[in-house]
């Protein structure tokens, strides 16, 4: 089993997925360049944002992926933004038969991230303080409560001009009630087995974060197939 992993974050997916898939996946292990894959591997690089992960990388990942023939999957995973699930996986679609891609051998995953991976984070219902101390931050929860609702269906804050934007500086001021600094340079805390498992956990028990079971089923998928 082979995993071709393209993340479209320049920053905190290329440092939390490595993390996340030694947690769910610990059978495969990580290589610097795919030629080098061999067997229970995976490489994964970011495609540094959409829609340059597509017009600059896709196309030379599946000839690449046709041309070394070990890799079972390649996957995509990418930010839905201001667009929709749908709209983005159809993104993707487009151009690959715009450009009359295929895959000879492997398959194509398309992982979307709604809204963001902080929004996914915002789903640790341990982490959430019902009483924050920063008025921000209360003022965010006064706005939407993300323990009691999904964050995937958080709106845009005013002043904020995208939910990404406003999805990270909640996660941002969310994490700093609980001392733990975070940033998309240095995403602390988030990576702990424990924090991931909380995620799982509010998945399993609730309809919330329906993306993030998405990568969960996916990781399932894969550890059975290992």
């Amino acid at each position: 089993m082979n995993l071709y992993i393209i993340v479209e974050g320049r920053r905190t997916e290329k440092k939390v997925y490595p993390i996340w898939l030694n947690h769910l996946l610990p059978e495969l292990k990580r290589v610097d360049f795919a030629f080098k894959a061999t067997k229970n591997n995976y490489y994964l690089f970011n495609g540094n944002g959409f829609p340059a992960l597509l017009h600059n990388h896709l196309r030379n990942s599946i000839e690449e992926v046709n041309e070394l023939k070990q890799f079972n999957y390649i996957v995509l995973i990418l930010d839905v933004d201001e667009a929709t699930v749908e709209s983005r996986k159809n993104e993707v679609d487009k151009f690959i038969n715009d450009n009359n891609l295929s895959l000879s051998s492997s398959e194509l995953i398309v992982i979307a991230q709604n809204r963001c991976i902080e929004t996914w984070f915002l789903g640790n219902k341990k982490i959430f303080k019902s009483n924050p101390q920063s008025d921000e931050l209360a003022s965010y929860v006064k706005f939407y409560n993300v323990k009691e609702n999904d964050p995937e269906l958080m709106g845009v804050y005013p002043n904020f001009n995208t939910h990404s934007q406003f999805h990270a500086e909640y996660c941002t001021e969310f994490l700093r009630e609980r001392n733990i600094k975070y940033s998309k340079n240095f995403p602390n805390g988030v990576t702990e087995v424990d924090y991931l498992n909380s995620l799982v956990q509010r998945e399993n028990e609730t309809s919330h974060l329906e993306t993030f079971k998405t990568f969960i089923d996916f990781c399932d998928k894969i550890k059975s197939e290992i």
